[in-house]
């Protein structure tokens, strides 16, 4: 994660400036740069293929773009999420999506995921509030590293999956380590271990 600008810019000036194929953020007005590596992409694949496999088999009006922000209501503040399934029968409710491909309605977003970094903190903090404050169901922070701080992973790290899922408006975080089946409450079909997950 690379800080690309030092001025605070609105969220009209970024999308008016972000260039087609890189993939930037926009975090309170500074502009961001993200640069995911080998692994990390690795993780993005496997999941999009295993998450379409499951709304197909479901028959759901889903889709897995490949770059779509999430805007932060009342905030110069958007995200390009590693993985983002939105809902196809909601966009037309989502008056940016057209014009920049941008979303900020919860029911569009059924789940999303990020696959942590150098920027764990990013994750952890900012995405986990301004994920819940938008009322996204269900957000994956996928640690493969165990980069995660000690509060958030466990003492001795190791890589974690953590899931939160909205409930009372409030996020509930489950982990999951090692062999542990995951738990989808968007996709409860779905037959995956962390093991899985990770090595894949």
């Amino acid at each position: 994660m690379l800080q690309t600008e030092t001025k605070s810019i609105s969220f009209t000036e970024f999308v008016e400036w972000k260039p087609d194929g890189r993939n930037y953020e926009l975090h309170d007005g500074v502009i961001i740069e993200m640069q995911p590596k080998g692994k990390h992409e690795e993780i993005i694949g496997f999941l999009n293929t295993e998450f379409t496999l499951q709304f197909r088999l479901l028959k759901l009006p889903y889709l897995i773009p490949k770059q779509v922000l999430v805007k932060v209501l009342d905030r110069e503040t958007c995200y390009s999420p590693d993985v983002l399934v939105l809902n196809r029968n909601n966009l037309t409710n989502e008056p940016l999506w057209e014009k920049c491909s941008t979303v900020q309605d919860s029911n569009s977003i059924p789940l999303t995921v990020e696959v942590v970094s150098s920027n764990w903190r990013d994750d952890y903090l900012s995405k986990v509030r301004d994920y819940e404050e938008i009322g996204i169901c269900e957000y994956w922070i996928v640690d493969y590293l165990g980069l995660g701080g000690i509060r958030y992973i466990g003492n001795p790290k190791q890589p974690t999956i953590s899931i939160y899922h909205l409930i009372d408006r409030e996020y509930q975080v489950t982990q999951f380590k090692d062999n542990d089946l995951i738990v989808s409450p968007t996709f409860p079909e779905l037959q995956l271990t962390v093991a899985q997950i990770l090595n894949c």
